[in-house]
C-alpha cells in the first residue's frame, strides 16, 4: 500500500514539474563585451614631431592638444602670403577709389596746353611779327651797306699801303658778320610770311587728341574689368593664406572627445606622414555592446529599448538601445554564449548603453535582454 501512494505521488510531482517546465517562461538573453568607439586623430600635412604630450592610459578631454608638429617654413610662408594679400587688397582699393582729383587736374592742364600750341599754330604769325621781322631785315640791310662801305674803303687805302693788315681784316670780319645776320633775318621773314607747315599742324592734333584720351580715361576712372580682376587677386590671395593657417593649424593634433589614450607610440623627432592616425582614443562616452542573436529570435528593430545589465553590477540594469541589425547571417563566433546551439546562424546586433554615471568601461562583460519583462532569472 505504501508503495502504490509512493508511486502515485511519484507520478504527481512529475506531471506538475512537467506542467511547469512546458508554461515557465525563460527570457531571452544574448552576452558580449562593452565596447567603445576608436578614434583615431591625425594631421593633414604630416612632419617631425615636436612634442608629445600624452601617454597610453591617460584621460583626455575635447580639446586637448595630444601632439604638435614643427612648422618648419610654413611661417616664413604665411608671412609672404599676408604680404601678398594686403599688396592685393590695396591694388583693388585704388582701381575702386579711382584717380585723384590732382591726376585728373594734371590731365586737363596738359590738354588746354595743346589746344593753345594748335591754335598757335593754326594762326600763323601775326601781322605785327611780319612788320617786325621786315624792319630787322632793314635794319641788318643797312649795317650791311654800311660795312660794306667801310670795306671798300679799307679795302682802297690797303692797296696804296695806307691800311694796315690787322684794318684789312677787321673789314673783312664786319662785312661777313653783317651778311650772315641779313641771311639770317631774310629767311626768318621768308618763314613767317610762308606760315606754318601742315606737318606740324597735324602733330599737334594728334597730340591734343592723345591728350583729351588720357584726360578721359583719368576722368572715368578704372575699368569695371580690371576692378573684378583685382577683386578676384584679392580672393585669391585670401584663400592662400587661408590654406595655410589651416595648414599651420594642423600641427597641432588635438583630442576630438573626451576618451582615453588607448595606443601611441611616437616620439619627438619622429616622422609623421600626412592623413595618418598617430594615436587611438577609446570613446568612452559612447559604449555598445556587440551580441549576437539567433535566427529564430530576429524579432527586433533599429531603436528597440532594451535592458543591459554587467557582471561588475549585478543589482543594476541600464538602459540600451539597438543601433544595428546586421541584414546577413552567419555563424556565431565561439566567445559568445546564448541559450541556442552553436551551429545554428545568428544575425549580428549592436547595442548603445546609457552610462550618465560613467561607471562602465570598455572589456566589462555584459548581458542584453532582448525583452522588457520584469522576471529575471
Amino acid at each position: 500500500m505504501n508503495k502504490i501512494l509512493g508511486l502515485i505521488l511519484l507520478t504527481a510531482a512529475l506531471i506538475v514539474a512537467l506542467i511547469y517546465s512546458q508554461n515557465r517562461y525563460e527570457p531571452l538573453k544574448v552576452s558580449g563585451f562593452l565596447e567603445a568607439d576608436d578614434i583615431r586623430p591625425g594631421s593633414r600635412v604630416g612632419g617631425r614631431v615636436k612634442l608629445v604630450l600624452i601617454e597610453e592610459g591617460q584621460s583626455v578631454s575635447q580639446g586637448d592638444l595630444l601632439i604638435e608638429l614643427e612648422p618648419y617654413d610654413l611661417l616664413e610662408r604665411r608671412a609672404e602670403a599676408v604680404a601678398g594679400l594686403a599688396e592685393a587688397k590695396a591694388n583693388y582699393q585704388k582701381l575702386v577709389a579711382g584717380f585723384r582729383v590732382e591726376e585728373v587736374a594734371q590731365a586737363q592742364a596738359r590738354v588746354d596746353q595743346l589746344k593753345a600750341r594748335l591754335t598757335l599754330l593754326v594762326n600763323g604769325p601775326r601781322p605785327q611779327e611780319i612788320e617786325s621781322a621786315i624792319a630787322e631785315l632793314h635794319l641788318t640791310d643797312a649795317e650791311y651797306r654800311l660795312a660794306k662801305a667801310k670795306h671798300l674803303r679799307i679795302e682802297s687805302l690797303f692797296a696804296k699801303k695806307s691800311a694796315s693788315t690787322d684794318e684789312m681784316d677787321t673789314a673783312n670780319t664786319e662785312l661777313q658778320v653783317a651778311a650772315s645776320k641779313k641771311e639770317v633775318k631774310q629767311k626768318t621773314l621768308d618763314l613767317l610770311k610762308e606760315g606754318t607747315r601742315k606737318e606740324e599742324i597735324d602733330e599737334a592734333k594728334a597730340q591734343l587728341k592723345q591728350a583729351e584720351e588720357a584726360w578721359q580715361l583719368l576722368k572715368n576712372g578704372s575699368r569695371l574689368e580690371d576692378i573684378e580682376q583685382a577683386e578676384a587677386t584679392v580672393k585669391a590671395a585670401d584663400a592662400g593664406l587661408k590654406i595655410i593657417d589651416e595648414q599651420i593649424q594642423e600641427l597641432k593634433i588635438i583630442a576630438p572627445l573626451d576618451g582615453t589614450i588607448e595606443a601611441v607610440t611616437l616620439q619627438p623627432g619622429d616622422l609623421v606622414r600626412s592623413n595618418v592616425p598617430v594615436v587611438s582614443i577609446l570613446d568612452w562616452n559612447h559604449l555598445w555592446v556587440r551580441c549576437y542573436v539567433p535566427e529564430n529570435h530576429l524579432d527586433i528593430q533599429v531603436d528597440q529599448e532594451v535592458d543591459v545589465t554587467i557582471d561588475s553590477y549585478p543589482n543594476q540594469v541600464f538602459q540600451g538601445r539597438v543601433t544595428f541589425v546586421s541584414r546577413q547571417a552567419e555563424f556565431v563566433p565561439r566567445n559568445v554564449q546564448t541559450p541556442e546551439e552553436r551551429s545554428k546562424q545568428v544575425f549580428r546586433i549592436k547595442v548603445r548603453i546609457k552610462d550618465q554615471d560613467k561607471l562602465l568601461r570598455p572589456g566589462m562583460s555584459a548581458d542584453v535582454w532582448l525583452d522588457r519583462k520584469e522576471t529575471r532569472p
